[in-house]
């Protein structure tokens, strides 16, 4: 029953996402968008990683880590990149 109810809560949000992209006319333009952000986020991540800059940290290519990024930016490397040597070493 339970696994019924958050189906449906699931489904329904979805269906309202859905509504609000297309009534403003974003349309597909916002995945794409979304899309090269997610992109350029796992690309700079990677470039730090294996460029050599910084040795003896690695970023690990996760949803969080590239959502992070994706949200911040750039500067969201160097957030990842400073927690990374502050709370490990």
């Amino acid at each position: 029953m339970k696994s019924v109810i958050l189906g449906s809560i699931l489904v329904a949000s979805m269906l309202a996402l859905l509504f609000v992209l297309f009534r403003k006319r974003l349309g597909l333009s916002i995945f794409a968008s979304i899309g090269i952000h997610v992109v350029l986020a796992a690309a700079g991540i990677y470039i730090v990683n294996y460029s050599g800059w910084i040795t003896g940290v690695y970023i690990p290519l996760n949803p969080a880590t590239i959502g992070t990024v994706t949200v911040l930016g750039l500067p969201g490397v160097g957030l990842l990149l400073g927690l990374k040597i502050s709370l490990f070493g």
